[in-house]
């Protein structure tokens, strides 16, 4: 299975979390992202989304139809981000996954996955980090495939 975490483009400051806006920076990063995601994500891949407006306008970017989850809201636990994409056998949605969401709990999932528990790592805004599962010699591992940030697709 395949794994995408892209943590949402650069969001104003507001006093209402879920209806805090991307920025026209933000903006420029998620199209940047998007235009490297559309050309290098594989075949099949399911988008999941946070409620909140700037994980939506930031997966409204890559122009393909995504879903809006709850289980990704700001402050979502790990186990529930997980369970909602199906790691690590693509049960749920495929076997491939993008999930648009926040920080601390990408950064936290990405922990989990690579370094074997959660752990307050921090993915840099519009960034994505993507993941995959595969078994070599009978024993499961999850590797990093690819890290992309919007300031090396040249927005």
């Amino acid at each position: 299975m395949d794994l995408l975490l892209w943590r949402h483009a650069e969001a104003e400051d507001g006093p209402i979390d879920l209806k805090r806006r991307l920025t026209p920076r933000g903006e420029k990063q998620a199209d940047a992202m998007a235009k490297w995601i559309r050309a290098h994500a594989p075949k099949g891949l399911r988008i999941l989304a946070s409620p909140a407006v700037r994980t939506q306008q930031t997966a409204a970017a890559l122009g393909l139809p995504f879903e809006t989850l709850n289980a990704l809201k700001p402050n979502a636990n790990v186990a529930d981000v997980l369970a909602a994409c199906g790691w690590p056998d693509g049960s749920t949605y495929g076997n491939a996954v993008l999930v648009v969401g926040h920080q601390p709990t990408l950064g936290q999932v990405a922990a989990l996955l690579l370094g074997g528990h959660e752990a307050e790592w921090s993915i840099k805004k519009g960034a994505v980090w993507w993941l995959t599962k595969r078994v070599r010699h009978r024993e499961a591992q999850s590797l990093l495939k690819a890290v992309m940030g919007p300031e090396f697709t040249h927005y």
